[in-house]
């Protein structure tokens, strides 16, 4: 059993914190991942920044081009993760990207290098199901890097048990149309009606929702139709303009979990 798999056979209401590695300065990624950890996330995202990210709002946009402009890439997040799991233990955690950056290192030497600093999984929006299956499956399996895949309230029930026959870690719900960071909120019903279609088929891998959570009633809404939260832009703008940023990441963390 993988640390992701672990994680959701120990826990319940699993918080996913995202942030952007290289954000708001070029050496925050392992404070930040430490400070998060020790306030009670039980899942880490880290984003690798790129200049063209399709499925972010203008809130990590933002981010990834202060993260950019900071001097991130590929090279410097691998060479700072080499600290990690000495900062995190055994809490799992994810690099979300998109395939572009992956493609242009390698994408063998991108999954060999994830696995030697102690990363558990891969989400790649872009990454097209067909090209995962025929090109890449068999070496992700190969360094033991989980993919997790995206689900949408247009996702077909076929597509979905594909998605989920698939996957070892965990199904990424996302709760509307839009992108992360949205504040048009989707319509109620429709969203509890694709919650209970998804909870009715009876999947395998445990469910995680995301986009447009922000705070603690959004956080224990979404543990009310899964299995835990992603909350990535909401602590994005809580790290903004901060004298202490692991500071700032502990508060916010403590701000959703509170009894």
């Amino acid at each position: 059993m993988n640390r992701i798999q672990q994680a959701f056979e120990s826990k319940t209401n699993l918080l996913n914190t995202y942030f952007t590695a290289g954000y708001p300065s070029l050496h925050d990624t392992i404070p930040l991942a430490q400070a998060l950890v020790a306030a009670g996330a039980d899942i880490l995202e880290i984003g690798m920044p790129f200049s063209d990210p399709l499925a972010d709002g203008p809130v990590i946009q933002g981010s990834s081009t202060v993260a950019l402009a900071n001097g991130m890439n590929l090279p410097v997040l691998f060479e700072q993760l080499r600290g990690l799991r000495n900062a995190v233990a055994d809490t799992p955690v994810l690099l979300m990207g998109y395939l572009n950056p992956v493609m242009q290192f390698g994408v063998e030497e991108f999954l060999q290098k994830a696995a030697e600093v102690g990363v558990d999984g891969l989400i790649l929006p872009d990454l097209p199901l067909a090209e995962y299956e025929e090109f890449y499956q068999e070496t992700f399996k190969k360094y033991g890097i989980k993919a997790v895949f995206l689900i949408t309230p247009q996702t077909s029930e076929e597509r979905i048990r594909r998605l989920d026959s698939l996957s070892e870690a965990f199904l990424y719900l996302v709760s509307g149309p839009g992108t992360t960071g949205g504040t048009t909120l989707p319509d109620a019903d429709a969203q509890q009606l694709y919650f209970e279609r998804i909870a009715a088929m009876n999947l395998k891998n445990p469910r995680l929702i995301g986009f447009g959570i922000a705070d603690k009633v959004g956080f224990d809404r979404a543990c009310g139709h899964a299995d835990g939260a992603i909350i990535g832009s909401a602590l994005i703008q809580a790290l903004r303009d901060v004298e202490d940023v692991p500071d700032a990441a502990t508060r916010f963390v403590r701000s959703i979990k509170q009894a």
